[in-house]
């Protein structure tokens, strides 16, 4: 099956980082389906704080009741799906307080999310942070920054 270019004009797309950390690998998220790649390419941070802001301008398609992770549309096109920490859907939204809502419009640098970085830890969740672009069958190439570190709105990711 051929691949369906949507994005004709060769336009890169930057996606900034949302939060400070380390920058992992997807492939070293320790969840089947984000490592694998199923749920779409990307990359993953290591929060060194609790706050999750936009990494793009554009609108909050999806915000679950649990707070915990979060759907966004570029003003481009692109899908990304964020998801706060593995497993922590269990905690039905404690530790999680977001500053949006689904069909909120968003601009670089907003605040989405603060999270309890502190509370995840004790109660023993991993708190890795997949970033991920859910309709990469529009894309040909996502390049993820060499950083091993990243501060917040530094480059993370380019999609082509």
């Amino acid at each position: 099956m051929n691949k369906v270019d949507l994005n004709e004009d060769n336009k890169v797309v930057e996606i900034a980082s949302p939060l400070k950390g380390e920058v992992l690998p997807l492939n070293e998220v320790k969840d089947e389906a984000f490592a694998s790649g199923i749920l779409g390419n990307g990359i993953a941070i290591n929060p060194k704080e609790g706050v999750l802001v936009s990494p793009v301008n554009g609108v909050v398609n999806a915000l679950l009741p649990t707070l915990h992770a979060i759907g966004i549309t570029t003003q481009e096109g692109v899908e990304l799906l964020i998801h706060i920490g593995m497993d922590t859907v269990k905690l039905k939204g404690e530790g999680f307080k977001a500053f949006v809502k689904q069909g909120d419009e968003i601009k670089i640098g907003q605040k989405l999310i603060e999270f309890n970085i502190d509370l995840l830890k004790s109660k023993g969740y991993c708190l890795d942070v997949p970033i991920v672009i859910t309709n990469m069958m529009n894309y040909t190439e996502v390049v993820c920054t060499k950083e091993t570190n990243i501060n917040i709105g530094e480059n993370l990711l380019s999609i082509k």
